[in-house]
């Protein structure tokens, strides 16, 4: 037979399909290719009798000081900042986390404890190769017979457990598949881990390394956010002695006929969401009704044409059902694209209105940072803001508003129900204080819509946010409502839409989303649903109380949405136990989803007069009419396992 330099065979190809050019197509070629750029010719090397050696370069050292890390020559490290980063600004750049950030692996026994029950040992593979023993060279017969079968590498310990000797065949089974080795057993090898050899399952070698391709025992999905490159490690597996050396078992192949086999069906534990204050999942009923938004009727609102009619008339409809619950008339209703923007239109928009006749804001010292940050940018450029305080329990007095109240204030602002501690202010007394006074009064209600009754005429207000997300509705489309004679300047220039106030094309499918939702809530707080979720909140109380210790309410008794439960667990640090208990499939938060990643205790558990430890040692959880009995039961077995596994580390790290 011929044989040829498999490069000039890829080069023959090459030049058949049309782009030969790209490569060298002689053997000649080939050396000149490959000296490029080292300084030699082919016939110097070959006058050195075929082998050249590049003059060796000193070891430098502090070479980000000589501008020898850096492509300008420019001192400094090899950065867009020139700095030596920790905090890695190319990360920052393509969006991903700026810090090393430890994560959990997906399928592991911290994540699933579950699942590490039935597969308890920690599965590698390709870490330990002895040959470089790819699938393309189990075709050559030398390196086939050095390992003429895959192998796993697993401790003493854990093989004797199993009855398990040195080359015996064994079965790893993992959630994925299972597949047959050969044992190496060593001390070389820490316990409760085992590594697999890489590869296999190709058409060459054996028939053992045709029959096992190591891949089968992974997950091909799971993989690295910022490589794309999928994880074959720190899987779960379990591994089995087999009685017979005969043929291989196809990881796909069915196993019905052993019903004691490890690879049970993988039964994964149901999410249990307690965190509706953050966010809601959209309804059925709500998603159904956008869809058509999406797709067919794409219309733009502004236009004069049948398809712009349509989408006005579905707007128009929306807004509507968001008056129909704050009883007011939806031409009151102007719709925004998120409750902070709500938030800032109203109170922006007021200062700007009314600066002339005075600029003086009175709000609270427990709002949410839609407003607190708006207040500050306002003093910042002048006005001068009262910041209330609150009593052990989160409320207003009306006494201390009365009294802050100036001939220059414009504004009050006090959010109708804390997101936080669900603690519930007096707004129709508030109001009515400001109102007296002739003070417009603005109030926060994101948290307290489809929770409580509104009714905007009957609690004296001027001005109300609110948001779609937090009752099962889209994000990104918010509301405000404002009162008929109230002044108002807009944030957004543009077109004259929502009368004006507030320029830009609606968001046609959010805003009947949103429209929706409202006619959901308002059916499912006629129907008593609320009552419904107050007396599961009240058995989650009375099952943390049983569970943790001196664990006490944040917020006041009664006065407090129905859906929200913001506990203080002493010797528990919140962010830990919202970690150990995300393992476990509960979602619950330490503070409000606005504030994550802020290391500072709560503003609002503060605010009440909780201490720096007090503060990072509660957490919050909040319901939706979503939640059933079984979640709660769910919910406290799976705290009860946090909070009793010694292991865990929430249990000991200090609350500082």
């Amino acid at each position: 037979g011929e044989a040829r330099n498999d490069f000039l065979i890829l080069a023959e190809l090459a030049e058949r399909l049309g782009y030969g050019h790209l490569y060298p197509q002689t053997e000649e070629a080939i050396l000149e290719h490959a000296l490029a750029e080292t300084g030699f010719t082919v016939e110097e090397v070959r006058a050195a009798g075929g082998s050249v050696q590049l003059p060796s370069t000193m070891m430098q050292y502090r070479k980000w000081e000589k501008g020898l890390l850096r492509e300008d020559g420019r001192a400094g490290f090899n950065t867009p900042s020139g700095k030596f980063e920790i905090s890695s600004s190319i990360l920052a750049e393509h969006g991903y986390d700026p810090l090393p950030v430890y994560t959990e692996p997906a399928e592991g026994p911290l994540a699933r404890p579950d699942l590490a029950e039935r597969f308890p040992l920690i599965f590698n593979s390709g870490s330990r190769t002895i040959y470089d023993f790819r699938s393309q060279h189990h075709g050559v017969r030398g390196l086939a017979d050095s390992m003429p079968e895959p192998f796993v590498v697993m401790n003493t310990r854990d093989a004797e457990a199993r009855n398990i000797a040195d080359g015996d065949a064994v079965e790893i089974a993992t959630p994925h598949g299972r597949l047959r080795f050969a044992a190496r057993v060593t001390d070389d090898i820490m316990s409760g881990a085992v590594d697999a050899v890489m590869g296999g399952g190709g058409p060459l070698g054996p028939e053992a390394w045709q029959k096992c391709n190591t891949n089968e025992l992974t997950d091909l999905e799971h993989y690295d956010p910022i490589s794309g490159f999928p994880v074959y490690k720190t899987l779960l597996c379990e591994v089995t002695k087999v009685k017979d050396r005969g043929g291989r078992r196809n990881p796909r192949e069915e196993i019905e006929d052993e019903p004691d086999s490890v690879v049970a069906p993988v039964v994964t534990r149901r999410q249990v969401y307690l965190d509706a204050s953050a966010t809601t999942p959209i309804a059925h009923e709500v998603l159904e009704a956008m869809m058509p938004f999406l797709s067919s009727r794409y219309g733009n609102p502004s236009s004069i044409h049948r398809s712009g009619v349509e989408a006005k008339d579905a707007v128009e409809g929306a807004r509507r059902a968001i008056a129909n619950v704050l009883n007011c008339t939806a031409r009151r209703i102007l719709f925004t694209g998120s409750g902070t923007e709500s938030d800032n239109l109203a109170i922006k928009g007021v200062a700007r209105a009314h600066g002339e006749r005075g600029r003086h804001i009175v709000t609270t010292a427990i709002e949410h940072p839609a407003v607190l940050s708006t207040c500050r940018s306002l003093q910042a450029q002048g006005f001068e803001i009262t910041w209330l305080t609150v009593d052990g329990d989160g409320l207003v007095s009306p006494g201390e508003l009365a009294r802050s109240l100036r001939d220059d204030t414009i504004l009050v602002s006090v959010m109708m129900a804390n997101n936080e501690i669900g603690t519930v202010q007096p707004i129709r007394e508030l109001a009515e204080i400001a109102r007296e006074r002739g003070v417009l009064f603005h109030t926060d209600a994101v948290q307290a819509l489809g929770k409580l009754p509104i009714d905007v005429d009957a609690l004296g207000i001027d001005l109300l946010s609110v948001s779609a997300h937090k009752i099962h509705g889209p994000k990104g489309v918010g509301a405000l409502y404002l009162r008929n004679g109230v002044d108002l300047l807009p944030l957004l220039h543009g077109g004259k839409q929502e009368g004006g106030l507030r320029a830009s094309t609606e968001n046609v499918p959010a805003i009947i989303g949103f429209g929706e939702a409202c006619e959901l809530a308002a059916r499912r707080l006629d129907q008593g649903e609320m009552e419904r979720v107050r007396l599961l909140r009240d058995r989650l109380e009375q099952g943390v109380r049983d569970l943790v210790s001196g664990a006490r309410r944040n917020g006041h008794a009664s006065r407090r949405l129905p859906s929200v439960l913001n506990m203080m667990l002493p010797g528990i640090r919140g962010e830990s136990l919202v970690l150990q208990l995300d393992r476990r499939g509960v979602c619950l938060s330490s503070g409000s989803a606005c504030k994550s990643g802020n290391p500072e205790p709560s503003h609002v558990l503060k605010a009440l007069g909780l201490g720096d430890e007090e503060a990072h040692c509660s957490v919050r959880f909040s319901l939706s009419a979503d939640n059933t009995d079984d979640d709660i039961e769910q919910a406290l077995d799976r705290l009860a396992e946090v909070v009793h596994d010694t292991r865990s580390s929430i249990r000991f790290a200090g609350c500082r």
